[in-house]
């Protein structure tokens, strides 16, 4: 574990791997969103802090490199670093490990849009705060 970096532990099952018993590739990025919406609770902003405001949140890019394979009933972890802050977006650096053995690494940015019309708007000004007392990726201690 890094400063400012989130862990959100998991287990492999059955229906998270091909028939070869290895995790299938879209399901890395279900972990590192379920690893996203676990940070976001942590830091007091989930379901009910977004569904009680006129906003979401949208995946707008991503990446993410496949380094080894998981598998059926392995203990991993999904990771979330917060990187940057922009006015309606955010930059998130994600690893999927087993251990110390990173399996899977992403950046992401996540946009801020308003629910009807699915337009850009600012980060809420007390979430602004609170993230910004985050550690950022490659901070040092």
């Amino acid at each position: 574990m890094t400063v400012g970096e989130f862990c959100l532990p998991l287990r492999v099952y059955i229906e998270d791997t091909d028939a070869g018993g290895i995790v299938y590739y879209v399901n890395y990025l279900k972990f590192m969103e379920r690893a996203r919406t676990e940070f976001m609770r942590e830091l007091g902003f989930g379901k009910d802090y977004i569904f009680n405001r006129d906003l979401m949140f949208v995946v707008r890019a991503v990446t993410v490199q496949y380094l080894r394979p998981a598998a059926l009933d392995d203990e991993l972890q999904a990771t979330v670093e917060l990187r940057r802050l922009r006015g309606a977006a955010m930059d998130l650096r994600q690893r999927v490990r087993r251990g110390a053995q990173v399996l899977a690494r992403g950046d992401v940015t996540i946009a801020c849009v308003d629910r009807a019309g699915l337009k850009p708007r600012r980060l809420p000004p007390e979430m602004v705060r609170v993230l910004q007392s985050v550690p950022r990726a490659g901070s040092q201690v």
